[in-house]
């Protein structure tokens, strides 16, 4: 069988949102060939780039709040927010490391696991020539990447698993996947209920 994951799968693991996903990923069964196109991982390595802006911004102002709360010499309060803002930063601090830790050793358990879909010129004009997702392009081409691999292997029971249920799980975008024999899940509990069932 084959299992397509994107971008969401990862990130969910690095978050610890899908301890399911994380698992599954460590524990894979030789049943199930894990399928990414290639450009979910550059895409995952922007977004956790993207995030860090955030946090580092984020850091910048609680900063700002302390250095000021540090210049009230009469308040007992500035004192208190001194001393939680200082708390919270760290602990902010220590939550970021766990995210970029968990990020990647996901990362390097689906590079030495997973068959990648590479983005080629077929693919990308492909793309272009649905009329769908048109607002999404990365999406878009994570869809044509995997109904591409999907058509080179029509006899595969095939299943995409993607929390994305905002753009993957559009009408048109399901009507596209089945077409191509594609099972699409939004939740990795979900998925998992569905293959313990294909196996009774």
């Amino acid at each position: 069988m084959i299992l397509y994951v994107e971008t969401n799968f990862l990130m969910s693991i690095a978050k610890g949102q899908d301890e399911l996903a994380e698992n599954f990923l460590q524990n894979t069964p030789t049943s199930v060939c894990l399928v990414i196109p290639s450009i979910c991982y550059v895409e995952s390595l922007a977004t956790l780039e993207q995030e860090d802006k955030y946090n580092q911004d984020f850091i910048r102002r609680l900063d700002i709040q302390v250095n000021e709360a540090g210049m009230d010499k009469t308040s007992q309060n500035a004192k208190l927010v001194v001393n939680y803002l200082q708390k919270a930063n760290l602990s902010f601090l220590e939550h970021n490391n766990d995210i970029e830790k968990r990020f990647y050793i996901a990362f390097n358990q689906l590079v030495s696991k997973a068959e990648e879909i590479p983005l080629t010129t077929e693919i990308i004009h492909g793309s272009l020539d649905k009329n769908i997702l048109k607002k999404h392009l990365m999406d878009k081409l994570i869809l044509e990447c995997i109904v591409h691999h999907a058509r080179l292997h029509p006899n595969e029971i095939k299943v995409f698993l993607s929390s994305n249920s905002k753009e993957f799980g559009r009408r048109e975008v399901i009507e596209v996947l089945r077409d191509t024999g594609i099972q699409y899940f939004n939740k990795t509990q979900k998925f998992l209920g569905w293959l313990q069932s294909q196996s009774n």
